[in-house]
């Protein structure tokens, strides 16, 4: 569970289902939630560098989803190798790709580094 830093609502990863739960409290009597289909069994994950974009492994399925905590929607599902395992993951400024997201695995020393600067490094963006 994170909060967004664009909107009042929590980010609530399903880990089974491959679901992630965006719940909007602005009204506690009445919950507004909006499911976005990821890939299962969601793990951890992160916030880009903006604080936008919520990466989140599902290691079972060897992927990362990135969802737009601003657009409310699922922008990226990237294809990672075997056990993504980020905790929240690191970002940092690539010389040549701009900024990026980062992530280990479990098991071997794989690092996958993930383009997050859709408008200024489109190509790089969410691969």
């Amino acid at each position: 569970i994170v909060a967004s830093h664009f909107n009042p609502e929590f980010l609530v990863n399903v880990k089974e289902t491959g679901q992630i739960k965006l719940v909007d409290y602005s009204d506690l009597t009445n919950l507004k939630i909006t499911n976005v289909a990821a890939a299962r069994f969601l793990h951890d994950g992160g916030f880009d560098a903006s604080g936008r974009y919520f990466l989140v492994a599902a290691n079972a399925s060897n992927k990362v989803a990135i969802v737009d905590t601003k657009a409310n929607k699922l922008v990226g599902l990237v294809e990672t190798g075997p056990t993504p395992h980020p905790g929240r993951g690191a970002n940092f400024i690539h010389p040549k790709f701009g900024p990026v997201w980062a992530t280990s695995h479990l098991g071997d020393e794989t690092i996958v580094l993930i383009g997050t600067d859709p408008k200024k490094h489109p190509k790089q963006a969410w691969k």
